[in-house]
This record gives structure tokens, C-alpha cells and sequence, in this order.
């Protein structure tokens, strides 16, 4: 059976503003290292999925970047969505979309913009998860083992049914919980039987459209149309015409949170979603005064601090538990427990009429 992936990369990384911006998100930023994360991302996929049988789901704004960064992808593998409408209409189309090259392929989806530090162990845990795929009508989700009481990811449940592959024990899902307070994610790590969900899956595609059809019979039947649709009219236009009438869904609340025969394979692969700039201090070195640094820097009595420079010398003194990032035109100063919150900025400058900065 062929496998084949689908990266979601139509998001604006809005958390980690003002590097990120509408016209060069997070996913095409170099974050860590000296490519983009979504290029690192078609990297480790290409060590076991010929570029061929992987493909991206973006918006228009980003399609030439794409072919910039990754000038190997078939101009086909790059799927326009006209609209966003969240992450189950996402995964409906690209179903389509594979099924006509690939019929009842395997499919892993996963998004263009996390760090993956132990690449082989990933790889082995996603072939690992294809296998369970083809074992019946299982979605298979990756489970990162949590190690600390996060409050900004969703969780996931397992249950003491499991299934042993390739020295891997697989549980079966008991449920899908959303972001937690502190007090249910410090319970979660101690209950010993929960995961961070990581939003990556693997499935056959006739297994997921048929959890389609029975859990978004509407999503089902505008698929249906455009798959009829591709025979005889050129694609794109026929997903500008009626890719919008797509209900905003996530797959976690429309699929995983009703499907039944969900397994989870906890993961440990030193794994980071770089949602918002204090991921920096996790997946970077830190100075003796746990600052992250960046740049053209003078810091003096700086301590736990997080600080970019475009150029132009930053100079600090006296500062604990900041970020200061500095861009062409935007300089951003924030304390890091409000890091979650920058996307309140991006809200204010549209309502000031500030789009520039977007």
C-alpha cells in the first residue's frame, strides 16, 4: 500500500509576531537551524516518502512560496485552499485529492511547523503507525509524552487496551480533552495515562472519508460533488467554487473526539509545536543567565530573557523575563507569560487599521 502526506501549511503563525507576518509566516521562517521549518519538515518525510507522495495544503498567499522553498514538489502536490476553514474540510480535500492518484493510500497528516529533534525515531514511530493504520478501520494519533504540565496543548486519554508492533505498545483512545488549567494538566502527568496531542495522524484515506460520511455527512457530500467535479473541470477552480461552503471544523472535534478504534503511540522524539516565542528557550542554548539570544546584543544584569535583533543593537540592563524582538519596522517588548496572548496585538492593530504591521 502506498504511503503518502499531507502537510497542513496555511497558517500565519500569528503567536510568534512580528517575525512572523501574513506575507512570510512561521512555517517559511528559520527558526532553528539554517533552513525553514517546513523545508526540515519535507527533509525527514523524504527519508521514507518519495516527494512525489507528499503534499501541501495552503492558501493562495503562499503557494510560490512553497515552490521557492521546495522547488522539487510537484506543482500538482500543492493543494489551494481558497479559504480557510479549518483543519477537517483540510484533510477532506486532500483525501480527494490523493484518493484520484493514489486510491486507498495511507495518509499521514501533520503540520509544517514543529521541531522533530530525533528524526530516525520518528520516522520508525510513523511507519509503526502506517501499519496500525491497515490493521482495520484505525486512526492512529501521535501521543508526545508530556513532561511538564503544559496548559496550552490538548490531551489525550489512553485506555489499557493495547497492541504491541514493532516493540511499540499502542493504546486505544479513551477520549481527547481540550487545553487544560494547571491544576487538570498537573493531574493529567500524574494519572500517568495522557499525552500531548500533536495533531499528527495517520489513516487509510477510504477509512477517514468514511468516518466522513458518517460523522460530516455535509462535508461528505461537497467532497462527493468536487471529487465528480475533478473528471471533467480543472481543480482549482472547482475548490474556489466549493471549497467555502465547507463548515469551519476541526478534525479533532468533528472526527477523533466521536470515531471509534483510535490508538495513540506515545512518543518521546524531542518534539516542539513553536507556538509561541518562549518555545525559543526550549529548543535552543541558553547563556548562564538563561537568556536566549539572537543577534546584536549588549546585555548587562539580563536575566531568563528572550531577545532577537534585526540588526540594530539591542542593549539591555537590569531586565528578568522578557521578550524583545526587533524587526524592520516593529519592535516588540513582552513579558514571556503573556507570550500566549500577542495574538490580543495582531486583534488591536487590525481594529487601529494598522494592517501594514500584519
Amino acid at each position: 500500500m502506498t504511503t503518502t502526506c499531507v502537510i497542513m501549511a496555511g497558517g500565519k503563525g500569528e503567536r510568534f509576531w512580528p517575525k512572523s507576518r501574513t506575507h512570510l509566516p512561521k512555517q517559511f521562517l528559520n527558526i532553528s537551524g539554517n533552513k525553514s521549518m517546513i523545508q526540515q519538515c519535507i527533509e525527514r518525510l523524504q527519508k521514507f516518502i518519495p516527494i512525489e507522495q507528499i503534499f501541501i495544503i495552503t492558501n493562495e498567499l503562499y503557494a510560490e512560496l512553497i515552490k521557492a522553498q521546495i522547488p522539487t514538489l510537484p506543482d500538482d502536490n500543492i493543494i489551494i485552499e481558497p479559504v480557510g476553514r479549518n483543519t477537517a474540510p483540510c484533510v477532506g480535500l486532500a483525501s480527494i485529492i490523493i484518493e484520484e492518484k493514489f486510491p486507498d493510500s495511507t495518509m499521514i497528516v501533520l503540520p509544517s511547523d514543529h521541531i522533530i529533534k530525533d528524526e530516525n525515531e520518528f520516522i520508525n514511530i510513523l511507519k509503526t503507525g502506517v501499519e496500525v493504520s491497515g490493521q482495520g478501520k484505525h486512526l492512529v494519533t501521535l501521543g508526545i509524552t508530556p513532561t511538564y504540565p503544559e496548559t496550552g496543548y490538548g490531551y489525550i486519554e489512553s485506555t489499557d487496551q493495547t497492541i504491541y508492533l514493532n516493540n511499540m505498545k499502542i493504546h486505544k483512545v479513551n477520549k481527547f480533552v481540550e487545553k487544560p488549567n494547571l491544576e487538570k494538566a498537573t493531574a493529567y502527568i500524574e494519572d500517568g495515562n495522557y499525552y500531548w496531542n500533536s495533531g499528527i495522524f495517520v489513516w487509510r484515506t477510504s477509512v477517514i472519508r468514511e468516518y466522513i460520511r458518517e460523522l460530516l455527512p455535509d462535508m461528505h457530500d461537497l467532497l462527493e460533488t468536487m471529487k465528480v467535479a475533478f473528471q471533467t473541470s480543472d481543480r482549482n477552480s472547482v475548490i474556489r467554487s466549493e471549497f467555502p461552503k465547507m463548515p469551519d471544523q476541526s478534525i479533532d472535534y468533528g472526527i477523533m473526539e466521536k470515531a471509534e478504534n483510535i490508538f495513540v503511540i506515545p512518543c518521546i522524539f524531542g518534539w516542539d509545536d513553536v507556538g509561541s516565542w518562549t518555545a525559543l528557550e526550549r529548543i535552543n542554548d541558553v547563556d548562564d543567565n538563561g537568556n536566549v539570544i539572537r543577534g546584536n546584543i549588549l546585555n548587562l544584569d539580563t536575566k531568563g530573557c528572550i531577545i532577537e535583533s534585526n540588526g540594530k543593537l539591542i542593549a539591555t540592563l537590569g531586565v528578568e523575563d522578557l521578550i524583545i524582538v526587533e524587526t524592520d519596522d516593529v519592535t516588540l517588548i513582552c513579558k514571556k507569560d503573556k507570550a500566549q496572548d500577542i495574538k490580543s496585538l495582531i486583534k488591536e492593530l487590525k481594529v487601529q487599521k494598522l494592517e501594514q504591521y500584519l
